[in-house]
């Protein structure tokens, strides 16, 4: 039984956990594409063909591009910060470390957007929940690191292009917050557009940043299966289920989606890769995640509402 204003779970669930396995998968295809391809051009072909699918669901949908220069201006931006960016680290990234590593740092993206949302959007309070989750995210990320032997596995460089990408998503949700939402604009459109202005700044910055491409003809299938899916079903299909569930369940829950990615790129990463984790990193990263939990003040919120109803509690 649902409570009588809950969405039923089959209005929303498949879809969500479709995206956790889709974005978990991801870090899995990069992997596999940057031992073929440049990663400024893993990043390119990801947005374009992921700009293909969605202008493909437009022309048989209802949903229209969006109009207007200033809109076009914000999504430019968020395009370059949220998408050009971190798919261009984790991709140079992946070079140094396993997928499954880069799916632990992509976890840490709540954590990072609290101190962006403090510091420069001003959109955030800082609480004792807030605080505590931040010091326990990063003793995970600590422990990822296998601080106390060096660097555990992969190397410094891989890492910090890793954190990197994902404190670059931490500066994209806040900006498409402020600037985006709210307008009278289906998601489906306003990701088409964003995607397809990532795809104009990548065919700009990919030349100048890796030379030119390489043939089509000299990629294995494998490597054009991996870009095919890491574009069309990664950057495409994942925008429509995204937007999908958010329009449903809203946000907050859509943003568990962190909690499954790891699990999934991790567990990927091994059964096709036979990538082997030492046994801190997933240790590391469920502290991480431990610590996003304490930042959005998740069991306090769910003993209260225990200790108020016990028997929904349990039921849910």
């Amino acid at each position: 039984m649902t409570a009588p204003n809950r969405p039923a779970s089959l209005t929303w669930l498949p879809h969500f956990i479709a995206l956790a396995l889709v974005w978990g998968s991801s870090f899995l295809f990069i992997k596999v594409a940057v031992a073929e391809v440049p990663p400024a051009y893993v990043a390119l072909f990801r947005v374009a063909l992921g700009a293909l699918t969605l202008l493909a669901i437009i022309a048989f949908t209802s949903h229209r591009l969006p109009r207007g220069w200033g809109l076009w201006g914000h999504l430019a931006i968020v395009a370059f910060i949220g998408n050009v960016i971190p798919f261009a680290l984790f991709a140079y990234g992946e070079q140094e470390v396993s997928s499954g590593i880069a799916g632990i740092w992509n976890a840490t993206t709540p954590l990072t957007m609290m101190p962006v949302m403090l510091l420069f959007f001003r959109s955030e309070k800082l609480t004792r929940p807030k605080v505590i989750g931040l010091f326990t995210g990063f003793a995970g990320v600590l422990v990822v690191l296998g601080v106390w032997q060096g660097i555990g596995a992969g190397t410094l460089a891989g890492h910090l292009l890793c954190f990197g990408a994902a404190t670059s998503y931490a500066f994209a949700g806040p900006y498409m917050r402020q600037h985006l939402t709210g307008r009278d604009i289906s998601g489906v459109s306003l990701a088409t557009g964003q995607i397809v202005m990532a795809t104009v700044e990548l065919a700009v910055l990919a030349p100048l940043m890796a030379g030119s491409p390489p043939p089509v003809s000299s990629l294995s299938w494998q490597v054009l299966a991996a870009l095919v899916a890491l574009g069309a079903f990664g950057t495409g299909i994942a925008f429509v289920l995204n937007y999908h569930v958010i329009r449903i369940v809203g946000i907050s829950t859509m943003a568990t989606v962190t909690y499954l990615m790891p699990i999934v790129a991790v567990t990927m990463g091994f059964l096709v890769l036979g990538e082997r984790l030492a046994w801190y990193q997933p240790l590391g990263a469920l502290i991480v995640l431990s610590g996003v939990a304490i930042s959005q003040d998740i069991p306090s919120r769910l003993l209260a509402r225990f200790r108020a109803r016990p028997e929904q509690a349990l039921a849910q």
